[in-house]
């Protein structure tokens, strides 16, 4: 079986803490970069290339590579990615 490896690549990405401050920071990044966004209480509603996703807080808010949002467990994105 033939085995890969991820290609690096930087991602911009922001913490949401679940605070109503947090939410607005996040919605207005995504909007302000061609994004939807809202907020239902400490959730976030991402549009994502897949469909709506839900952010909880603690989740980490990841711009892909073709300017996409998506959220990410703090778990998967501390495995995954290093701050640079």
């Amino acid at each position: 079986m033939p085995y890969f490896t991820k290609k690096p690549v930087q991602i911009e990405a922001r913490e949401h803490t679940g605070s109503a401050s947090s939410a607005a920071g996040l919605i207005k990044w995504i909007v302000d970069q061609g994004g939807e966004a809202s907020a239902i209480g400490e959730f976030l509603l991402i549009e994502t290339l897949e469909g709506t996703h839900r952010a909880n807080p603690g989740d980490w808010i990841i711009k892909g590579i073709k300017g996409e949002f998506y959220p990410c467990k703090p778990d998967i994105f501390a495995a995954t990615y290093d701050p640079s």
